[in-house]
């Protein structure tokens, strides 16, 4: 069974290679974090504020393509999550057909943030992800309390 979820959070570190999203629960109370890289980070945090860049960017060619070829990106789903690493499948909606297309998250998140595409994630997914806080977990900002005191 998939749940479905939203986009709750885009975190980038100036200091880091390494960014997170954060996926929740849609009417419910779990999350968790992705960590993805920043050139992704900046393309969902840009898609999300409707900033469109002078010329098409991956993301942006992706999508042009689809649709170029009849498509249209129908729902994102995580469906695996394995030794630490998440595995996500973009379903694209082609003359009736459902076509598959294997994605990493942050490409499919990307994709799916500027036209409000569905995403889902497998239970068992987000089960594992949120209930045993995964081993890289985003750092906590000036601000924030850590729940862990």
């Amino acid at each position: 069974m998939f749940i479905p979820m939203e986009l709750s959070r885009v975190l980038i570190l100036d200091s880091s290679p390494e960014q997170f999203v954060t996926l929740a629960e849609k009417g419910g109370a779990r999350s968790f974090a992705i960590k993805i890289g920043t050139a992704e980070a900046i393309a969902i945090e840009r898609r999300l504020r409707g900033d469109a860049p002078p010329r098409p960017q991956t993301h942006e060619l992706l999508e042009s393509a689809i649709r170029a070829l009849g498509g249209e990106l129908e729902k994102v789903l995580i469906h695996t999550l394995d030794k630490g690493t998440f595995f996500a499948t973009l379903l694209i909606r082609q003359q009736g057909e459902l076509v598959e297309v294997d994605a990493r998250p942050s490409d499919a998140l990307a994709l799916a943030v500027s036209r409000r595409t569905p995403i889902e994630v497998d239970e068992e997914v987000v089960r594992h992800a949120s209930d045993e806080r995964p081993d890289i977990l985003p750092p906590i900002e000036a601000g924030e309390e850590d729940d862990d005191d």
